[in-house]
């Protein structure tokens, strides 16, 4: 029988700054086969074969959870996010599974929940998990909740709250997604960075770059940014586009 994930291209992908949430499964696959060695190989492809032959939720725990939470042990935590991420999306795990999943789960299954998310939720149904994940102090938590599933369905207002989190936590700004976009002529950003700007300076605190950075990005009379190409679009097979 050939299950789904046995299709995929496993080149090795080079993924160095580059979170699982922005890679396809394509490349997650191909990156941890190139990288894993021999027994972690063969835990990941019956972890993705129990997923294929039963995905979604069955009964109160499914085999493929249980594998989530054997993934750091298993491929060592520099592969368990990417891991996990392969699992959820050949198990299909709807929105109601990765809720689940994200409120059972560990920090590092909760993280892995963010990154799948515009890889298997096409619509702003598992916004609660990002806005969850958004009022934790967990910087790796914040990191992926910024990624490409809330630039492309966050609110103006939790967005803007959003980057402010991260200058206030030392979550580098590279890790929003679509930020030069989505700062572009944004004015309440602007004002909001500024008062948190002057409130930094009147504690006689240093004022973080990446405010600064973010400052510029709000200029009204900067060339716009391109629009960002959508991460994790599915095409017509169900795979990634």
């Amino acid at each position: 029988m050939t299950h789904p994930h046995t299709a995929w291209d496993t080149s090795a992908a080079d993924l160095r700054g580059t979170t699982p949430a922005l890679a396809s499964p394509a490349d997650l696959h191909g990156h941890l086969t190139a990288r894993l060695g021999g027994a972690a190989r063969a835990w990941l492809d019956q972890a993705l074969d129990e997923a294929a032959a039963q995905p979604g939720i069955h009964g109160p725990i499914s085999v493929w959870e249980l594998r989530l939470a054997e993934a750091g042990r298993r491929c060592g935590p520099e592969h368990a996010d990417a891991a996990r991420v392969l699992i959820l999306h050949t198990a299909r795990a709807g929105t109601d599974a990765l809720t689940r999943v994200y409120f059972q789960g560990t920090a590092a299954e909760r993280r892995a929940v963010l990154y799948a998310l515009p890889h298997l939720v096409p619509g702003p149904d598992a916004l609660p998990l990002v806005e969850d994940a958004l009022r934790t102090n967990d910087t790796r938590l914040l990191a992926a909740a910024v990624g490409p599933y809330a630039a492309r369905h966050l609110a103006p207002h939790p967005w803007r709250h959003a980057v402010l989190k991260c200058l206030f936590t030392g979550v580098p700004v590279d890790e929003v997604t679509d930020l030069d976009r989505r700062a572009h002529a944004d004015s309440e950003l602007a004002r909001m960075l500024g008062d948190y700007a002057a409130e930094r300076t009147a504690a006689g605190r240093p004022v973080p770059e990446d405010l600064y950075r973010v400052l510029t990005l709000t200029d009204p009379t900067a060339t716009p940014p391109a629009q960002a190409s959508p991460q994790g679009a599915r095409g017509i097979d169900g795979k990634e586009s």
